[in-house]
This record gives C-alpha cells, sequence and structure tokens, in this order.
C-alpha cells in the first residue's frame, strides 16, 4: 500500500503539482487501487483550483459526486488496461482527462488523474450541452462562463510536454514507494538476524558494516600488531581504538591518546619520545614521553596522516627497533608499546605523492579498520537516536522524550557529513531547545536537516519562462541528484527514472553530468557511539 499522505512532503512531486497548475491550469489527483481520491478533501474550503471546471464542479455535491465518479470510473479503465498512460472523456463531454498507471513489480496501486484540458476547439453545440449540464448541476451565472471559456486545449508539443509531466508524477511516486519498501525490508531483515549485534563496548549499531567491524574485533583480541583506523570525522575511530585496546591482553595497561594534528614537529616531538632538562628553552627537568607513558600498554596516534616526514622517521624507529632517544638526550630508551593508529585521509594516495613514508605505512597498516560513514549505515540511525536521547534526557533529570514521524524521516534522509558527532549534538540541541514538550517535531531540527530533501530536490525549477527550458531544468536535476545518490549507478538510476540506460548516458553526456566534473575529479564522500 503506498502511504499516500506523505506523498505531499515529496517535493519533486509538489513541484510537478505546482508547474502543471500553471502551465496547464489542471489539478493533479491521487486516486487509489479502490477509486478513491487521496489528495482532495470535500470539507477544506481553503482550496483553491488552478482549474476553472474543478472550481466550478468541487464545491456543489452533486457536481463533485459526478466528477468523483469520472475519476473511479478512469481508475477502473486503468486497472483493466495494459498501457501505462491514457486520455480519458470527461463528465461534461467537452473536456478530457489524462490517466498515468500507478503499478509496481506488475500489482496496481492506483492512478495519477490530471484533469482537465481539451484536444480541439469544442463546438457550439458540444459548449451548449456543456452548460445545460452545469445549470442542471446547480451551477449558474459567472462559475458557468468562467469554467467553459477557461478550457485549455493543447496540441503539438505542449500537449506532449503535459503528458510527460503527468507520467513524471506517477513515476516519482512509484519511486516514492519503492525505496520506502526497500529500506523497511532491510531494516526488518537486519533486526531479525539471529545474534545481531546491538553494541560493542561503547559502538553501537546492528547494520552490515558494524558487524563486521565486530567481527573483526574478535579476530584480533589476542594480537599484538598494529592497526590503522581510517574513516571520515566523526564516525568514531577513537572508540574503536579503545575497543581494540580494552578487549586485548594489554587491557591492564596504560591507554595513552595524542592527535599528532595538535602539534607542531618540535612539540610532538617531545610529546612522544619527551626530553631531558636543558634540551631547549623551558625544559627545566626531565619528562617521560607519551611512548613511555604508555610501556606495556597502547599508544593511540590520532590523525596520523598530518605527521610530517622526519617524525614518520622517528616512529617508524620505534615500532621496528622497540627504542627512542628522548629530545637532547643520548642514551636509547627501551618500550613495549602495542601502536594504534587512525586517520581521515588517504594514507595511500599521500605515499604516491611522496607525502608519507611507504615503509612506515606498511608497518601500521598490519590490520586495517575502516569505519563507514553515517549515511551508509542509516540502518544504526534509530539505535544511535535512542542512545543519545536515552542518554541526554537521563543526564538533565527530564522525562524521555519522543521523535516525531516526520522529524525521524527528516533525520533519516539527511546524510550526515559530521557522522556520529554531528549527530550527537544534535539530539542535544534538540532536547534543550524542545523544553517541555514531550514530542520532538520536524520544525524543532537545525535548519541544514529540515531543508536538505527540498533544497538538494527542486532548487531552482522554474514555473515561469519557456516551458521546454523549465522542463529541462526539472530534468537536469533530478539526474544530478539521483547520480549522487545512486552513486553514480546508471543502471540504477535508469530504473528509477524509467528510462533506457542508454537514454540516461546520452542525457548525462547532454547536461555535462559525467561524475568527475560534478566531483572535481575526487572520490565522493567527503559521540561517543560508532
Amino acid at each position: 500500500m503506498i502511504n499516500w499522505e506523505e506523498l505531499k512532503h515529496i517535493h519533486v512531486i509538489r513541484k510537478l503539482e505546482h508547474v502543471l497548475a500553471n502551465w496547464f491550469r489542471t489539478e493533479i489527483f491521487f486516486v487509489d487501487e479502490r477509486g478513491k481520491v487521496q489528495n482532495y478533501d470535500p470539507l477544506d474550503r481553503q482550496r483553491e483550483f488552478k482549474n476553472p471546471v474543478c472550481a466550478a464542479l468541487l464545491p456543489h455535491e452533486r457536481a463533485r459526486e459526478l466528477l468523483m465518479g469520472a475519476v473511479a470510473e478512469a481508475n477502473e479503465k486503468a486497472l483493466a488496461s495494459s498501457q501505462p498512460s491514457f486520455v480519458v472523456d470527461g463528465p461534461l463531454g467537452v473536456e478530457k482527462g489524462y490517466v498515468a498507471r500507478i503499478a509496481v513489480d506488475g500489482e496496481f496501486l492506483g492512478c495519477v488523474y490530471a484533469y482537465c484540458f481539451q484536444e480541439t476547439v469544442a463546438s457550439g453545440d458540444a459548449i451548449q450541452r456543456a452548460r445545460a449540464s452545469l445549470e442542471s448541476l446547480g451551477i449558474v451565472g459567472d462559475r458557468v462562463q468562467d469554467a467553459l471559456r477557461g478550457l485549455t486545449t493543447l496540441s503539438g508539443n505542449d500537449k506532449k510536454y503535459f503528458f510527460e509531466l503527468v507520467e513524471l508524477v506517477a513515476q516519482e511516486i512509484v519511486t516514492f514507494h519503492t525505496e520506502i519498501t526497500k529500506r523497511e525490508e532491510r531494516i526488518t531483515a537486519l533486526s531479525d538476524q539471529l545474534g545481531t549485534r546491538y553494541s560493542y563496548d561503547s559502538m553501537i549499531g546492528k547494520s552490515k558494516p558494524m558487524q563486521e567491524i565486530y567481527s573483526l574485533l574478535d579476530k584480533i583480541k589476542s594480537s599484538e600488531s598494529t592497526v590503522l583506523i581510517q574513516g571520515e570525522n566523526g564516525t568514531g575511530k577513537e572508540l574503536i581504538a579503545k575497543a581494540v585496546h580494552f578487549n586485548s591482553p594489554r587491557k591492564d595497561g596504560a591507554f595513552v591518546t595524542v592527535n599528532c594534528s595538535a602539534f607542531n614537529e618540535n612539540l610532538l616531538d617531545s610529546e612522544l619520545f619527551g626530553h631531558v632538562r636543558g634540551s631547549f628553552t623551558g625544559a627545566v627537568k626531565d619528562k617521560k614521553g607519551l611512548f613511555e607513558q604508555a610501556h606495556r600498554g597502547t599508544l593511540f596516534l590520532d590523525e596520523i596522516g598530518d605527521m610530517t616526514l622526519s617524525m614518520q622517521v622517528k616512529l617508524l624507529r620505534v615500532l621496528q627497533e622497540g627504542t627512542l632517544i628522548p629530545v637532547g638526550g643520548v642514551e636509547q630508551r627501551k618500550v613495549d608499546v602495542r601502536v594504534l593508529a587512525a586517520t581521515n585521509k588517504d594514507l595511500k594516495g599521500m605515499v604516491e605523492e611522496g607525502l608519507f613514508r611507504e615503509d612506515l605505512y606498511y608497518r601500521i597498516n598490519v590490520i586495517n579498520v575502516v569505519v563507514p560513514p553515517l549515511r551508509d549505515r542509516k540502518e544504526d540511525i534509530p539505535i544511535l537516536l535512542d542512545h543519545f536521547l536515552v542518554r541526554g534526557c537521563k543526564e538533565k533529570a527530564i522525562p524521555l522524550k519522543t521523535f516525531a514521524k516526520r522529524a525521524l524521516e527528516k533525520i533519516y534522509d539527511y546524510t550526515w557529513p559530521g557522522n556520529i558527532r554531528e549527530l550527537e549534538n544534535e539530539v542535544e540541541r534538540l532536547i534543550v531547545l524542545s523544553g517541555d514538550d514531550p514530542r520532538v517535531s520536524a520544525d524543532a531540527l537545525s535548519p541544514r536537516i529540515r531543508d536538505h530533501g527540498g533544497n538538494a530536490k527542486v532548487q531552482g525549477v522554474r514555473v515561469s519562462g519557456k516551458l521546454k527550458d523549465a522542463l529541462e531544468e526539472l530534468e537536469k536535476t533530478m539526474i544530478r541528484e539521483g547520480l549522487r545518490r545512486t552513486k553514480w549507478n546508471k543502471s540504477r538510476l535508469a530504473k528509477e527514472l524509467g528510462i533506457s540506460r542508454a537514454g540516461l548516458i546520452m542525457k548525462v553526456e547532454k547536461y555535462g553530468l559525467d561524475k568527475r566534473k560534478i566531483t572535481g575529479g575526487r572520490p565522493d564522500g567527503g559521540g561517543q557511539a560508532a
């Protein structure tokens, strides 16, 4: 079953309705498989109709029943038809409607009914019969004149564009329904997996990428090898490093952390290896470095990609020989330390550019853990939300809050460039700003999250100027955002758009939407839970 209520929030569909209403003065009705119109409420007296016939018929009960009966009859034809779309006669005899079927995997789910237009100018006799029909329904005076004079006649390219836009509305409904169904099936399948873990130490997640990380961490529990943890900022790399340490034979030893990007070369040298008194101005006494502090424990080198080449040489010596010399010292000191490293940079690429030593790269990359960004593990968002919400409400000693459905959908659809850290901060913000309200609404979300879907999908679509230009602009926007959403999977996007793959490739070339031009040649992609 299609969630018809949610269609009003789909920006592309809303924009298409707006274009059809303003360009062709037609109304779009969503009809379910039973023939019931889902996007029109007879009790809504505030709705204004661009189509003059609808404006005349719908306020009157008998006239409304006549039109709704015609819609239901058209829906029955769509159910029985093998054609994806077709023209039907209107109830007054002088106007037409256009019907586009909504079907998923061969199952008929309803139709889109566009009303009304003329294919040719009606004859005088036909107009008189339509006038008599309107008057018999209790519609008189200016309403009759406005309805009959306002009929839009479509021919040639105008009719072609009109039909394509109505069909596009139906395709968008199918795409929305299909994506929602896949999302629900994916979450259900993950939830039904026996033995699925929701957490590993402080990490939280039940998605497939997180299950793979849990499995890898189990395998290296007894290992002493160095580990390289790679992932974007905010994905929880330090949490994984802690999980490696506290599940290892060194768990009773110290876990020492240093951010390599927080110090210049001289300070980092002293921080890691220590110094002796008098080695530089301000060195008034001997100081143990972090390597010595982590003796028989674990040292976590965060943002190792920011380490200079000369520091990389010193680090490599410690890793290979287990000895170090403090700044200003002459005697070697022996240390027993397991090193874990993390970075958000492409170290392999840096090796090729000469920015990172190849021998050090292979020395720290014995075991590699790649932490997925939040946008690639969206199944974990509900669990993370619950975790942050329960913790935040408990810390502030307030009753547990809940999220409105629309707020959850906005949170789910957002790309989260700041990953887990950004999500955690957003939940904390919502807890504070929602005050005494027990329910967090979509309006309370940060503007970047609340407006994300609308800006991405329909920004810049015009409803003035040349129709051909407006249609091409809409088509270009949909293809560009579709390519990003499907990660440049043209076969998948072509299926979603209802066109051939070859046709999509031609349009990509036409609009200059190849991946290299859009991303500038860069690869895609860019708290106490990971």
